[in-house]
């Protein structure tokens, strides 16, 4: 044996017992004739005592050590004097007093520090990462999501579902992102793609009769990168045959609200589950993934500037734009340069401007960017459609409603941050439903899906397929936590003229229909049931159960936002041999 105990599972009761541990030296401290070295291994850290006259050999090994040596240690285990206990760590309680040290391998001085945080550059840790997944943090995170993992199987498993892999080769088609495609040596000309998600192949399995499909499925897609996002995933892919939409939501419900009591107890829940519409989500917060943890919600100034002589909202509102305003509490203490950053930040979401005014603390008059053009009586009504306090803060945009919406979601988000009122231990589920089915794709002169070509109408929607499709309604739900979305489903079509209507509706001939999804087209007139899912995203969960920032933290090996490996150097050339084999020639442009 290596070790009969790790480096975190020793306490007192274990005093007296002759142990043999396996680790890397976390700490080393050279007090002349002692030397403590702190062993880690994943587990924990166990002091390690080396006296240079009980153990002369095991002292020598100890002082030519260095952190991250790999060493064994046999010895017995003491319990520590009570002053001497270290509540830091949970072995804090003893030591061992080493008899035997052997070397099992030196190390190298490492490029970042293992035993602290120690700011480094991103870059240096994915390139060196399998020295930074070392660290208690990124430890703690894979843990984490392990213990996410496990608890969603056994769930699932006592819930009647299967667990079935599904193809990572599979065929091209529209879904969204761009495929990454796989050429085929035996095929010449020819390319799989890898999977976007098993959209297809779990539909397919509801017709085959498996009425309770989940995954954790691998997903690929070729997209721009943010911290959300990488170029491949994982997602907890789920479908479910006889359901209505209800039953999804209840199930996701109680597997969600179990498994953050169970692995995150520390954290608060808000149950049930609220529920908005797509269309009250952009209304109250200007986002289809609201950050649920607080208030300041948007308040649509629409009816009080109606009869406004200003152009600032005559423009917008004649055009069929919006005039809306966002209650920043407390603000109005901002600087002037707070208050450009504010306007800047209004533009880069794609705004021409910001319009703010501060509430007067002590009854004097009104500070604004714009109170020159509006009457007293007006700038007195949008304070009390606001429900201005002194000292607040009001930001308003009169613009086309889209960047209406993006923008005053991103002021919201910026003044969350600033007040601190997103709490981090309160994990803020919720429900945005009643997407639309469709979108009108100005730039290609065509209807797009909102979702995927899969996803059903809302059946009372039906009749406007063919007059007026930008009003049906999808059977389509998102599952948000704390201003992400983090999982989207659907009641899925599962009718061969419905789907073909769709198709239609989408500017996809028959001709193309049947080459791209013939295959779902077939299946669905041997009896397909009604059936319905959705598609957790399990790094996004793992990142905010966590506490961090980026999905990059919660995965073992990610790439950078230019979906670039610098630890292998991937993507790299490939050998001239490799390109003839797969019939490939490269022109670079």
């Amino acid at each position: 044996m290596f070790r009969s105990h790790t480096c975190g599972e020793l306490r007192a009761g274990h005093a007296g017992q002759e142990v043999l541990l396996a680790g890397w030296v976390h700490r080393r401290r050279d007090h002349g004739p002692l030397i403590f070295i702190d062993l880690r291994d994943r587990y924990g850290i166990t002091q390690v005592v080396f006296d240079s006259t009980a153990a002369p050999a095991a002292h020598a090994v100890a002082s030519d050590a260095r952190s991250e040596y790999v060493l064994q240690v046999r010895g017995p285990v003491f319990e520590r004097p009570v002053e001497a206990y270290n509540p830091d760590l949970a072995t804090g309680t003893i030591e061992v007093h080493a008899t035997e040290a052997t070397l099992l391998n030196p190390a190298r001085n490492t490029p970042l520090y293992i035993n602290k945080e120690g700011g480094e550059d991103e870059a240096l840790r994915l390139k060196y990462r399998y020295l930074d997944l070392r660290r208690e943090r990124m430890q703690k995170n894979l843990i984490l999501r392990h213990r996410i993992v496990k608890f969603i199987r056994d769930y699932l498993d006592r819930e009647g579902f299967l667990e079935i892999e599904t193809p990572i080769l599979i065929k091209s088609t529209p879904e969204g992102a761009r495929d990454y495609l796989v050429p085929s040596r035996i095929h010449p000309g020819e390319f799989y793609a890898l999977p976007q998600s098993p959209q297809q192949l779990k539909q397919l399995l509801m017709v085959a009769g498996f009425d309770r499909y989940f995954q954790i499925a691998r997903c690929f897609r070729d997209e721009d990168q943010r911290a959300d996002r990488q170029p491949e995933f994982t997602q907890l892919d789920m479908e479910l045959s006889f359901v209505d939409q209800e039953d999804v939501l209840d199930l996701i419900e109680r597997l969600f609200i179990a498994l953050c009591r169970e692995v995150v107890p520390h954290k608060r829940l808000v149950t049930p589950f609220p529920r908005l519409t797509y269309a009250e989500a952009l209304e109250r917060y200007g986002s289809d993934k609201p950050d649920l943890r607080y208030g300041l919600e948007l308040v649509n100034l629409g009816p009080v500037v109606a009869q406004s002589q200003s152009g600032l909202f005559r423009a917008a509102l004649d055009t069929g734009g919006q005039v809306k305003g966002l209650r920043v509490p407390g603000a109005g203490t901002y600087s002037r340069k707070q208050l450009d950053e504010l306007v800047d930040m209004a533009k880069q979401a794609g705004a021409r401007g910001l319009l703010w005014a501060v509430v007067p603390a002590d009854g004097g008059d009104v500070r604004s960017s714009f109170g020159k053009q509006v009457s007293p009586e007006e700038m007195a009504a949008i304070i009390r459609q606001m429900e201005g306090e002194p000292g607040d803060l009001l930001l308003i945009v009169a613009d086309a409603p889209k960047i209406v919406a993006q923008v005053l979601d991103r002021l919201r988000r910026e003044s969350g941050a600033r007040l601190n009122l997103a709490d981090p231990n309160l994990l803020a589920w919720g429900w945005v439903l009643d997407f639309p089915l469709v979108e009108w794709n100005e730039e290609e002169q065509r209807w797009d899906a909102v979702h995927h070509p899969f996803t059903a109408p809302r059946d009372e929607d039906l009749h406007l397929m063919g007059t007026d499709p930008g009003r049906v309604r999808a059977r389509a739900y998102d599952l948000v936590l704390n201003g992400y979305e983090v999982g989207g489903g659907s009641i899925r079509i599962h009718r061969r003229d419905v789907q073909q209507q769709l198709f239609d509706l989408l500017g996809i001939d028959r001709e193309t229909a049947m080459r791209q999804f013939g295959h779902m087209l077939e299946a669905f007139e041997y009896g397909a049931p009604p059936h319905g899912g959705i598609a957790p995203g399990i790094d996004r969960i793992c990142m905010i159960l966590a506490d961090e920032s980026t999905i990059r933290e919660v995965m073992a090996f990610p790439k950078t936002q230019q979906a670039v490996d610098l630890m292998t150097s991937a993507p790299s050339p490939v050998d001239e041999r490799q390109l003839r084999e797969l019939h490939i020639a490269l022109r670079l442009e």
